[in-house]
């Protein structure tokens, strides 16, 4: 069996510019108002007293490292190793939760086109996690070797926004899906 072949540059670079706008929205939705992220994190019930500040800082600041160092070539490797370590971490406290029956709290994730409190806990979010743990794997593959060409950043603008566009979407889908519900059974 032959290996995977190698991911075309315009397709790793649209990778890169859609993870660094989640990375970086999510980073900065979580430092202007850091004693709200504080209280989201607390709510998980997962650390001791005392860490959710800490925390509440260290977050946002890896997320940002992440998004940054994505974006460039010579640091797209530890960009993409942050960003999948940081969705592990947050995944399992989720899930963790879950498991919990605890369903109603705030994810706190600060993501592109929702509002703080719109997102609450759900088995979405750890499809949604896993699939841009998928993508960060994705730009850590090798490009094919080929230059681009203007053309092809104009390819990459439109591939990060059909990236975005279903990001967001199916963010909608899963805050709304809760509201549906509740409609539905009233």
């Amino acid at each position: 069996m032959g290996s995977l072949p190698l991911l075309d540059p315009v397709a790793a670079s649209a990778m890169c510019a859609f993870l660094a706008v989640i990375f970086l929205t999510g980073a900065w939705q979580k430092l202007r108002d850091l004693s709200l992220f504080q209280a989201n994190i607390d709510n998980y019930r997962l650390l001791p007293d005392g860490l959710a500040w800490p925390v509440a800082i260290v977050l946002p600041m890896w997320e940002l490292a992440a998004g940054v160092l994505v974006l460039f070539d010579s640091t797209r490797t530890a960009g993409a190793a942050l960003a999948i370590g940081l969705l592990l971490v947050v995944t399992a406290a989720v899930v963790t939760n879950l498991m919990r029956g605890r369903t109603e709290i705030d994810c706190g994730c600060g993501s592109l086109g929702g509002h703080v409190g719109d997102q609450t806990l759900n088995w979405g979010l750890t499809v949604r996690n896993a699939l841009l743990a998928l993508a960060a794997l994705l730009a850590l593959r090798e490009d094919a070797a080929r230059a681009l060409v203007w053309i092809d950043y104009l390819s990459v603008a439109g591939g990060t926004l059909g990236l975005l566009g279903l990001y967001v979407t199916a963010n909608q889908l899963m805050a709304n899906h809760p509201r549906l519900h509740t409609l539905r059974n009233h």
